[in-house]
């Protein structure tokens, strides 16, 4: 009697590929959910991760030959934990992508080759018997069958004091090379094992208290927020509440006092920040809490250190995972408390396939768990904050920060008066210079602010009129560094030349730049403040390991009296010395053709300006703008939340944006600007086809706002409606019917910008 065929479905790392049905052959066991399988794919041979183990040959015309064969299951128990499986693809399906590029995004590093427990491993010397022999008869206490050297006596003295063995690296270092060992453990005097380390990432200063400390006393507010969440966490039921503190308020604190109870509760916290540069703070914050029982993941770490965090976390070694956005599909059991910091954040927001928001997954997991989510933040996003006001979110508000300490007042300079003054080539107001020259005189430090990289923004040509523009991206190129190390590079493409000596249009030799970045202003300031110590912060300067936790470190300790930076100094980040923080081109976003602009310049200048007075020195803000009078700067400026929410959901009503109705961004590529064009009108037309049905509206096409980009040609439309459940669906169908257009069409649900 023949047995009947066994088949599973797989998801593989492809973009825009649904689950593909394969056959166990005989001889191999039945892989579950969750187990690594190497498939045939076309021409290729990959790993993916078993989605169905009960499936069917139901494609029609399949029988049991034509469906292609498992060639190797790589683990006899599932390597992703069966809610994470459902968690990828529920965002693969949310999103608009194919389950194994989701699943992708959740497999630790080192995880598509034969083993899942790859580690890496030392080899450890320890004393034999023989060997303690041997000492004895050197001392001439004992018979003499050995012939040791006084090198090799000094080796079998050393192992003699460390019982647990002492790792062969160590007993080079000391000057007791490999040599030496491999003839002693030939006497069988010396026994050589292999020992699993895990790399840890966390410094080895970190302190290691099991205890919250005492003089980290909690206010009123506190008190009653932590009360408020800790009843909603006891309930062990899905619930949202926003944290709504201002800067400084303590909401971190918060966090790990309710963290300490929902573990103390026997179940485990996952803690979301926006940035790697938040992560060490906020990590060793719960590692003097809860000790080695926390974990991080984020992809600033090396592969190892990633895979054996990610391993950690699998064994049920890790009650706490402190990461950014992927750290979302993090391998924890058991989850009682979801946090989401700075929770407003674009950050949070991947760019790539599947194009998922890891607040909004966030929520999703604590549902799927009946877990708490916290979302904290001094500037919500405008869909959180009208969550909370309609009651579909729990709310608790930190009105006053930590020790009563005032926000920083704050200065608006009009740029435009500053030009009159003192021509148009000012970059830092007279107001700025001379409060940033008095902080240095105090011993106090500063912090500077422009939310844009490079020496210059643009190179133009005065004979011609012509710019120096990307090949491949409808941008112009950023002027970085001076003097002979001077190149003009794309920020989408990286696309990078040196500046020419003449216009590569007329050949004038009349090139000027012209705007300005981070280093013209870092420039800049050390050219009016030459006695201060000057650094820069932004992704240009970080791009090296270790860089950023260095340049942090030596701000915080004092090592440096102004950081020049982008927005990567504006969130979460708590310097006490910090008295002073000016704001360059504060609208710089305001001009965008993105709905979401004064939104984004709000959170960015509230969130800069809470960055100082978080010591005992009060602190100043001065913002320099050319539009003094837009409410987004007003409003920033005075702290005041709530009056900017009334009227940008003034503003979102009018023109029917989130968070009154969803939004899909589509934005279709091809070679040619018309082919582009044409695509995106096809697929207009057939979802208009839907519009009354699916109740939804189709808006475009239009040329994308960025044109170009990698080479390719772009053009967009937009989906709005109530439903995104019948907008995807439509969507996903349109595009079904050409699937040589699915693979170039970019599919964004809930876009946080529409460039």
């Amino acid at each position: 009697m023949s047995l009947e065929p066994c088949f599973v479905r797989v998801a593989v790392p492809v973009p825009q590929l649904g689950l593909l049905t394969y056959r166990v052959p005989d001889g191999l066991p039945r892989p579950v959910i969750g187990a690594r399988v190497v498939v045939p794919l076309g021409a290729r041979i990959v790993t993916g991760i078993v989605v169905d183990d009960h499936a069917t040959a139901d494609v029609p015309g399949n029988t049991v030959s034509t469906v292609k064969p498992i060639r190797q299951v790589l683990d006899d128990e599932a390597f992703v934990p069966g809610d994470v499986i459902d968690l990828a693809t529920w965002t693969a399906e949310y999103y608009g992508a194919g389950p194994g590029e989701a699943l992708a995004g959740v497999l630790p590093p080192k995880a598509r080759g034969a083993r899942a427990d790859a580690h890496k491993t030392l080899r450890v010397a320890s004393i034999t018997a023989a060997g303690l022999d041997a000492l004895q008869t050197k001392r001439g206490t004992g018979p003499n069958p050995f012939s040791v050297t006084t090198k090799q006596r000094e080796v079998l003295e050393l192992l003699e004091g460390a019982p647990a063995g002492l790792p062969t690296p160590e007993l080079a270092a000391r000057g007791y090379g490999s040599d030496t060992i491999a003839r002693l453990a030939k006497q069988a005097l010396v026994s050589l094992r292999q020992e699993r380390v895990e790399r840890d990432p966390f410094s080895a200063e970190t302190p290691d208290a099991t205890a919250v400390e005492a003089d980290r006393r909690l206010t009123t507010e506190q008190l009653s927020g932590l009360e408020r969440l800790t009843s909603l966490a006891e309930t062990r039921e899905f619930r949202v509440a926003l944290v709504h503190g201002v800067t400084g308020s303590g909401k971190t604190e918060l966090y790990v006092r309710l963290a300490a109870g929902v573990r103390g509760g026997g179940r485990t916290v996952l803690m979301l920040v926006p940035e790697i540069a938040l992560t060490p703070a906020v990590a060793s914050l719960f590692r003097q809490t809860f000790g080695d029982r926390v974990a991080i993941q984020h992809s600033g770490l090396s592969d190892g250190e990633r895979h054996d965090q990610w391993q950690r976390i699998r064994r049920g070694d890790i009650d706490v995972v402190v990461g950014t956005r992927s750290a979302v599909f993090a391998p924890l059991q058991k989850i009682g408390l979801v946090i989401v910091d700075e929770e407003h954040d674009a950050s949070y927001k991947q760019d790539e396939s599947p194009r998922y928001n890891g607040r909004d997954v966030a929520i999703v997991r604590a549902q799927r768990a009946g877990a708490l989510v916290v979302l904290g933040s001094a500037t919500p996003s405008m869909e959180t904050y009208y969550n909370a006001m309609s009651g579909k979110y729990e709310r608790v508000v930190l009105e006053r920060r930590v020790l009563d300490r005032p926000l920083a007042s704050v200065r608006i300079v009009d740029m435009r008066e500053e030009y009159a003054a003192v021509g148009p080539d000012a970059i830092l107001s007279r107001a700025l210079t001379e409060a940033i020259q008095l902080r240095l005189e105090r011993g106090e430090q500063s912090l500077v602010l422009l939310n844009r990289r490079g020496f210059a923004t643009a190179v133009f040509c005065r004979q011609c009129a012509g710019t120096l523009d990307c090949p491949n991206c409808s941008v112009s190129l950023v002027v970085h560094g001076e003097g002979a190390a001077t190149r003009a590079r794309c920020h989408y493409c990286n696309y990078s030349i040196r500046v020419p000596a003449k216009c590569q249009l007329c050949a004038g030799p009349y090139l000027e730049q012209t705007g300005f970045g981070t280093e013209r202003v870092e420039a800049e300031v050390k050219r009016l403040c030459p006695q201060g110590r000057v650094a820069r912060l932004d992704r240009d300067a970080v791009r090296r390991k270790g860089a950023l936790g260095t340049l942090l470190s030596a701000f915080r300790s004092g090592g440096i009296d102004v950081l020049v930076g982008t927005q990567m100094i504006a969130k979460g980040h708590d310097f006490p010395r910090v008295t002073l923080v000016g704001v360059i081109s504060a609208d710089v976003g305001l001009g965008l053709a993105d709905f979401r602009a004064s939104e984004r310049t709000f959170q960015l200048l509230t969130q800069v300006a809470g960055r100082a007075g978080r010591g005992e020195q009060p602190g100043e803000a001065i913002v320099q703008t050319l539009y003094p009078g837009h409410y987004s700067v007003q409003l920033a400026c005075r702290q005041d939340y709530p009056s900017f929410y009334e009227r940008e959901l003034h503003f979102r009503r009018s023109m029917r944006y989130p968070p009154l109705l969803s939004l899909v961004n589509v934005v279709v590529r091809g070679r040619t600007f018309a082919g582009a064009m044409d695509d995106a009108a096809d697929v207009v037309q057939r979802l208009r086809q839907l519009e009354a049905e699916r109740d939804f509206r189709v808006l475009g096409p239009a040329p994308a706002p960025l044109g170009k980009l990698r080479g390719e040609y772009r053009a967009q439309l937009l989906i709005k409606g109530t439903n995104r459940k019948r907008m995807r669906e439509a969507l996903m169908a349109v595009l079904a019917g050409r699937p040589e257009l699915a693979r170039r069409t970019v599919v964004d649900v809930d876009p946080l910008s529409v460039l």
